[in-house]
Order: C-alpha cells, then structure tokens, then sequence
C-alpha cells in the first residue's frame, strides 16, 4: 500500500490519482488533517498565551500586514522644497539632532585644550609627586564631557507607534514660507470669506451649492449662460470679489454633469498679490441625499481635521484648506470636516458625532499601541455623515490666479505627472 504525505510537506497523493472518486475522497480527507493540525496548534498557542502573555504580544507585532504605507519610501536628500518627497518632521530632527552633535562636538573640542592645559600645569606643579590614577583622570574627563554635552528632548526622540496623525502646521519649512510668505504669515488669518462658483455654462448648480454648504460664511454665486450675458474671467471674478472683502475663491467645474475640477485661489490682503492656485480633481462625488442613514447639517462653524500631510507639498494643502475654515469652531454643533491624505488622495467627509455609552459587545477605546485608554472606559462615539462625500486629487499648483493668470518664469510651482507614480510606493503629499 502506498503511502500518503502529510498536508503541506508537498504534493498530496490526491493529484496523483487517476480514479476521480477516489481523488476528490482523498483530497477531502487530506483537508480535514490539514484543519484538524490547524486547530491543535491554535488550541496549543492559546494555552501557552495564556501562561505567558507576551508571547500574544510578540505574535500580534510579527503579524503586521505589510501594506503600502508603511512601505513608503522617502527621497534621501537634505531638502524641502515643494516637490522632495520629504518627511518634514523628520527632516526637522535630523536637523536639530545634527546641530546638537555640533556643537557637542565643538564642546568637546574647548574641553580637550581646557584639559591639556591643566595637565600641563598639573605636571609642572607636581613633577616630584606620584602620577595620578589614569582611570581617575577618564572619570573625570567623562564626567566633564557629560555636563557638556546636550541632550536631546524628548520631543525630538522617534515615535515608534504614532498616537495621532494630525497635520501640525508649525513645522512649515522656510522654503514654503518664503515661497508663499502671504499664505504662511506669523499672524493669525483673517476670518475666511469664500465666493464659490462653477464653469461657464454649468448645470452642476445643486453639485455647487452642496459643496459651498461645506464651507462656511460662502456665498455661492451662478456664472450667468445667456448669450447676452458678460462671460467674466477667473481673473476678473477673482479681482472683484478681493474688492469686496473675500479671502478665497473656488471655482469647480463640470464634466458630464458632475464635478470634475476644483480650483481654490487666495485672494490675500489688499496690499499683497492674489495666489496661490491649488487644482484638484474630484472624484467619486457623492451628495449628501445619496448616503445611507445621513444627518442635516446645521449653521455652526465645523471643526476640521487634516490628517497625513507629511512632506512640504502636503503642508501647502494642509494650510491652503485651514485659510477656508474659522479658525474658532463652534463645539454646540458637533460637527466635524475631515481632509484626509491616503497615497494622494485627499478624502472628503462631513460628520455629525455625539458620546454615548459603550455597549455590552463593544470594546473600549484604545490608543495606537492597542491599550485601553484611561478615563474613557464605557464611553464611544457615534458618527452621522452629512455629506457630501468626494475624493480629491492635486494636480497644479500655480503662482497667481490660475494658469493664464500667473507671470514669471516661476509660475507653476508644482504639477502632478505620470511619471511620478511609477513606483507605486512614492507619493507627494
């Protein structure tokens, strides 16, 4: 009789065999050996995770799935200019990191002759006397290095496991402030005024109002499609309404009767040119209606979330939609916009979210290294979305009002291409 392998140390005798009954009997059988060792070994791990826990807590980090974020790859450069693919954050403390080494260093030099000296004089004083102890003397040189010697912040120390993802707007580099010194300004932005309009010719009006819904104190305003209608320019809207007190201008186009394009200018203060022009693409468009169980929004100021802006270019984002939002958002509404960055995509939500207590079947809260958080035991939170719901994409950035209305040899600041996502691992913001 010939004897069959065991499940998983290789060909199974089942795919061998001509008799096709006696093939799919066999190729059943070898499925339930090949469960009943997959249960024994749970049934074993579990018992001996239950004796030492930390054995569960080695398994569940080895298990990591390997997705593509956490295989992004960075540019190896020392340079944060729009279009390096830069982590600013950790840009910023190899920066400091390598000061500190400096001057730890040049301390370290100082000290060296400071040495010198004093063994030079100590050997001059006492010539006649026993020498002092080497070691005594390593100690002490130690000793002196260490007073000397900063040390690094904790702050400045890697996170191994991120509590948050949240965009900080402090570390803007000084290239992108220098680039757009009237976006990024030391003092706190102007309560945001927003004039939103669409293409020449559009159909998309009910599209547009529930966009301009999203933003507050907008005032939506029609582009007129009678032939005897003035068609104005961007530029010309954009001067106009800069006249009247607006901080920022959106215009969205259509295609095939759906957002197609959105455009965000910045309108600045009166003394100071408008610009910059950031261009997205829209998809996956979604109004608020269309969303299953979706709440009515209300007229209190949101708050906003911007999450996984990293690189200098995401920054840009980051600051070119917190301009759109009061900067003092209005807690009774409970109301909550997300611009999400995940790979280059920027994901768009509108919530409504109340605290209610946890259910019997429900965990509580944990924190990014999976722990249960104190002082919020029993308690979750329950989300509505309002919508509407879109995904955007950056395509231009531009240095004035759009692409016909920039000047310079500098105009477009940055533009999205094909070549740029070859690697699949790579991205911008």
């Amino acid at each position: 009789m010939v004897s069959r392998k065991t499940p998983g140390t290789g060909s199974s005798l089942s795919l061998k065999t001509a008799n096709k009954q006696r093939r799919k009997q066999m190729y059943i059988e070898d499925k339930k050996i090949a469960g009943k060792q997959r249960h024994e070994e749970r049934h074993r791990r579990r018992k001996e995770e239950a004796k030492n826990p930390e054995l569960r807590d080695e398994r569940l980090a080895k298990n990591q799935p390997a997705s593509i974020d956490k295989k992004r790859i960075w540019d190896d450069v020392d340079d944060d200019s729009l279009g390096a693919v830069v982590d600013v954050a950790q840009l910023k403390r190899r920066r400091l990191e390598a000061a500190e080494a400096a001057a730890a260093q040049d301390a370290d030099g100082v000290g060296a002759a400071a040495e010198e000296e004093e063994d030079d004089v100590d050997s001059m004083v006492d010539f006649d006397g026993e020498d002092n102890d080497d070691e005594e003397k390593e100690e002490k040189a130690r000793s002196r290095r260490a007073q000397r010697t900063p040390s690094l912040a904790p702050s400045n120390a890697p996170s191994i496991a991120p509590s948050t993802t949240s965009t900080c707007l402090d570390l803007t580099p000084d290239s992108l402030s220098q680039d757009f010194k009237h976006l990024f300004v030391n003092e706190p932005p102007p309560f945001p005024k927003v004039l939103i309009t669409t293409s020449l010719n559009a159909t998309i009006h009910k599209e547009a109002e529930d966009i301009a819904a999203m933003f507050p104190n907008s005032t939506y305003i029609r582009r007129s499609a009678h032939r005897f209608g003035h068609k104005y320019s961007v530029r010309e809207i954009a001067k106009f309404a800069k006249n009247r007190g607006y901080t920022a201008l959106v215009v969205i186009m259509e295609d095939l009767k759906k957002p197609y394009s959105l455009s965000v200018v910045h309108l600045n203060s009166e003394d100071a040119p408008a610009g910059p022009t950031l261009t997205y693409s829209v998809r996956g468009y979604m109004p608020g209606k269309a969303l299953l169980g979706h709440g009515n929004a209300t007229n209190h100021y949101p708050e906003l979330l911007l999450t996984n802006f990293k690189t200098s270019l995401g920054l840009l984002v980051a600051k070119s939609m917190n301009t759109l939002y009061p900067a003092k958002p209005e807690l009774a509404g409970r109301q909550v916009v997300t611009w999400h960055n995940q790979r280059d995509y920027i994901f768009v939500r509108r919530h409504r979210y109340v605290f209610r207590e946890a259910r019997t079947t429900e965990k509580n809260v944990a924190d990014a290294d999976g722990k249960e958080m104190k002082g919020v035991e029993g308690i979750r939170a329950g989300l509505q979305e309002i919508g509407p719901r879109m995904t955007l994409k950056l395509r231009r950035v531009d240095k004035g009002v759009g692409r016909a209305g920039s000047e310079g040899d500098d105009a477009l600041k940055w533009q999205w291409k094909a070549k740029m996502e070859k690697k699949r691992t790579r991205f911008n913001l």
